[in-house]
């Protein structure tokens, strides 16, 4: 199949929906960098290891990096959103004007959230909205089992590994660190902390810019009759427009995040801030190499919350926890009716 510029270029021009799809996975992965991608340095800069401004430069590059590079290394999380919906069998048309509302719907919800205060997880949203519009399409023959189990999986792992992580390293550093000067400690964790920062956002460019730049590609491949959900050979102009959306919005939006997620939730030294963005790191690259599409934001979440159990279960706010798992609960069935509603409307009235 011809995955080149050109040959994106003459299917739009056959079916004028992919570009709606290809703009709107832009928006959202421009969203995302403004939103998602200051995580990776929040805990940088709420420790004060490093000043805002220089760090949100750096996040843009290592996200820019990540999903350019990470694609090369492993385009596991890619592939399973690719294959964990099946949008064939009823026609090109119908099945772009699918992920078109899937689009939309999962775009919809994530302002409804933000209007609400809901913590919802886009990458949620678009996997509830991709979801009830295959359903739409196909009925329950649209969900590849085997590959949208691995979407729990990753719930899962991101909750329990990320606080067990974060308590167990925080516990190990300070064995680490029990004799040493508290300044040299400092201008060691400093230092790591620095290089955590980089890692973290490297790791989320290639979380989430594979689940956006796979729903791009599986409307290219639609558009193309590709007929099976098979192909994760990604062209080189997909992953640079897609990289660059990413960086542009962490560029843009990043100031605004910054302080929600450590500075809110629990203040953290800087020893503690190495042990969170550590146990995020590796987190991250596990689910990244296991193919689990798993939120960046929750991780880290999960992780701050382990490293402040360790010291004193009161310090954390436990409700950010209760809030993670009501926003799952409200995203799944909510974005993936509105999706499945969307897509039948669509296909109805176009």
């Amino acid at each position: 199949m011809d995955l080149s510029l050109g040959a994106f270029l003459s299917a739009v021009g056959t079916y004028p929906s992919l570009l709606v799809i290809v703009i709107l996975v832009m928006g959202v992965t421009v969203v995302s960098g403004a939103t998602d991608a200051p995580n990776a340095i929040a805990t940088a800069i709420s420790t004060r290891c490093m000043k805002p401004g220089p760090a949100l430069i750096l996040a843009a590059v290592f996200n820019f990096v990540g999903l350019f590079g990470m694609t090369y290394i492993s385009a596991a999380v890619a592939s399973t959103m690719f294959n964990m919906v099946d949008f064939t069998g009823g026609g090109t048309h119908a099945a772009l004007l699918a992920l078109v509302a899937a689009m939309i719907g999962s775009i919809g919800w994530g302002l409804f959230c933000w209007f609400k205060g809901i913590p919802a997880s886009k990458s949620h949203s678009l996997i509830a909205g991709i979801t009830g519009a295959a359903i739409a399409l196909n009925g329950f023959g649209g969900i590849v089992l085997g590959e949208w189990m691995k979407v729990i999986y990753g719930m899962v792992f991101s909750l329990v590994a990320g606080f067990a992580l974060g308590w167990l390293i925080v516990k190990g550093v300070e064995l680490a660190f029990s004799g040493i000067n508290r300044r040299k400690g400092n201008a060691v964790c400093t230092v790591i902390q620095n290089i955590l920062a980089m890692i973290l956002a490297f790791l989320h460019g290639a979380q989430d810019g594979q689940k956006f730049m796979a729903i791009a590609m599986l409307g290219f491949s639609l558009s193309m009759g590709f007929e099976s959900s098979s192909a994760t050979d990604f062209p080189l102009w997909l992953m640079i427009v897609c990289s660059l959306a990413m960086a542009l919005g962490t560029l843009i939006g990043g100031k605004r995040i910054i302080k929600s997620v450590a500075m809110d939730m629990v203040q953290l030294e800087k020893y503690q801030g190495v042990s969170s963005s550590m146990s995020t790191s590796i987190t991250l690259l596990v689910a990244s190499l296991t193919g689990m599409p798993v939120s960046t934001s929750h991780c880290n979440t999960s992780a701050i919350m382990g490293v402040g159990a360790s010291k004193n279960p009161r310090n954390v706010k436990w409700n950010v926890a209760g809030g993670m798992v009501s926003a799952w609960v409200l995203t799944f069935p909510c974005c993936g009716l509105i999706g499945f509603l969307l897509a039948k409307l669509f296909i109805l009235v176009f």
